[in-house]
């Protein structure tokens, strides 16, 4: 591993730390997802500045907003990462007004409304959440049962490119249809998709890096996860470099990864693991903002929460009806 990349995953680490320690509650998931954040624009993370944005969003945001749900922290950390935290929460606000004329309101919205906030000026809200709905209903149309609001941010995304709406959902179910082979979990297979959808290039020429790169990171001990991780791999396979060399560093940046507190065993999970291994690769081959590797990633992250809290509800519920029968049993 060269300095620079060293250099990378030590400021990972540290941020990821600092921000557990002082934003204690959250979800463990939420983490290093925040440390990806600052480390992808190469900054340490400045908790004052964290706190004084997440009392910026409690003043201008009420109790219910999705804004102070589950994509809290990484919306603190998007903010603290922003040289004014007030205007860009100002805009986002004014974005996600615009699109929930067009979406019901869900935890993926401010997601969508950010992007939209930072890439085109406040005239151009409207017609951005209608161009983003339209290419919405397009998704739908193909996938009604996997289009969710998860899509929305980069449904967003493809509405602020230069594809024609059209062909670019026409683009995303080809893509999706040679994915299908490999890959078997339908939603992040459309998720992957949608990424590729972003970059140049042939669908079947980027669904095939995709694969390569897969399989050469499986060789190299390194399994991507084939769920919520998988639309990140999109972002790896449109890098500018080859699949054999995008492997090895991430391999090396695993392994690194590895011997961290909170990354090994009983961390995140080698999954989680190998995708912010792979996040960090990334950063390395661009000198603009990934959005589309943020934007996968926090979508990606979100889902897994959300998961995780159905999960914990089911078992709850289980158990009670379980306490309720045995209590009328014994009545």
């Amino acid at each position: 591993m060269n300095q620079a990349m060293k250099s990378r995953c030590e400021l990972f680490v540290q941020n990821r730390n600092e921000i557990r320690s002082r934003f204690s509650w959250e979800n463990s998931y939420m983490y290093p997802l925040s440390a990806s954040i600052f480390t992808g624009r190469n900054m340490s993370v400045n908790i004052e500045r964290m706190e004084e944005c997440k009392k910026l969003l409690k003043q201008e945001t009420g109790p219910f907003s999705n804004f102070r749900g589950m994509s809290r922290l990484a919306i603190i950390s998007l903010l603290a990462a922003d040289a004014s935290p007030e205007r860009r929460l100002k805009n986002s606000l004014s974005a996600y007004g615009e699109l929930k004329n067009e979406f019901y309101s869900s935890a993926y919205l401010p997601v969508t409304a950010i992007i939209t906030a930072d890439m085109v000026q406040p005239e151009e809200y409207s017609e951005v959440a209608r161009r983003t709905r339209r290419i919405y209903d397009l998704m739908k149309k193909e996938h009604p049962l996997l289009t969710s609001g998860e899509d929305s941010s980069m449904a967003v995304l493809l509405a602020l490119s230069n594809k024609d709406e059209r062909l670019a959902v026409e683009e995303m179910e080809e893509c999706y249809k040679v994915l299908k082979e490999h890959f078997f979990s339908g939603n992040a297979v459309q998720s992957l998709s949608h990424v590729l959808t972003l970059g140049e290039g042939s669908p079947g020429g980027k669904c095939r890096k995709s694969i390569e790169l897969f399989e050469k990171l499986k060789s190299a001990g390194c399994k991507y996860g084939t769920g919520y991780e998988l639309p990140t791999l999109g972002v790896l396979a449109l890098l500018d470099a080859g699949t054999e060399l995008v492997a090895s560093e991430v391999a090396e940046v695993n392994d690194y990864l590895k011997t961290q507190k909170g990354f090994g065993a009983f961390g995140i999970g080698a999954k989680q693991r190998v995708m912010y291994a792979g996040m960090l690769v990334a950063d390395e081959y661009t000198t603009e903002e990934p959005k589309a590797l943020n934007t996968a990633a926090i979508s990606g992250t979100i889902s897994m929460v959300a998961a995780q809290e159905a999960a914990l509800l089911a078992a709850i519920a289980a158990s009670t009806a379980a306490a309720s029968a045995s209590s009328g049993a014994s009545d």
